[in-house]
């Protein structure tokens, strides 16, 4: 039921055209789960039909990305911090915790970004720790849109190529979604060796 109400809204969006896939992206991106796949792999399928740009479509997606993950950021940067001291220990939520918290973003707050928008899950969170932590805004943004670029890239090509196979897209998605986890656990090891031998 909930994925028909969410076709039906996918739908009545894309109507909007670009501004549909724009505000969808932005709710997709933001502390209000809504799946990426069903916006931007039938926009992938409407471009191969010639009814739609490929660019326009990757820059109004990751545009709606980048305000999805402002808008965590700056919530996070600017109440995050004063809630979480004040009620956090009624959630086992120390301040000694945040502060671990920052020092860890500080030092790998731009692998932590990029990697985190590329996990399905953890996509829209990552910006949170990011605000709470005060990282830096052009570091957060640049690393935001490199993931966000990459996995919006990935959504439409699968639509673009395959189209409405949804038996065929669903197959190919979790195999993706396999290679992009072990990619990056990969890379989590080269980094990890990167620092200790840097230290």
């Amino acid at each position: 039921m909930l994925r028909e109400l969410a076709q039906d809204l996918v739908e009545l969006i894309f109507d909007w055209g670009y501004l549909g896939i724009f505000c969808l992206m932005a709710v997709e991106s933001s502390f209000i789960p809504f799946p990426s796949e069903i916006i931007l792999i039938p926009a992938g399928y409407l471009a191969s039909e010639g009814k739609m740009s490929l660019s326009l479509i990757m820059a109004s997606g990751l545009g709606g990305s980048m305000v999805g993950a402002f808008i965590n950021y700056y919530l996070a940067l600017l109440l995050g911090r004063r809630i979480l001291v004040k009620f956090g220990k009624y959630f086992f939520i120390k301040e000694s915790a945040l502060d671990k918290m920052d020092d860890y973003f500080n030092k790998h707050g731009a692998i932590s970004t990029f990697t985190g928008r590329l996990i399905p899950g953890i996509r829209q969170l990552v910006s949170i720790p990011a605000g709470l932590s005060k990282m830096h805004l052009g570091v957060f943004s640049f690393y935001t849109a490199l993931g966000a670029g990459l996995w919006a890239l990935i959504l439409v090509l699968l639509g673009y190529y395959i189209g409405e196979n949804q038996e065929l897209i669903d197959i190919y998605l979790k195999q993706i979604i396999y290679v992009i986890l072990t990619s990056l656990v990969i890379l989590g090891f080269i980094y990890y060796k990167y620092q200790k031998n840097k230290g």
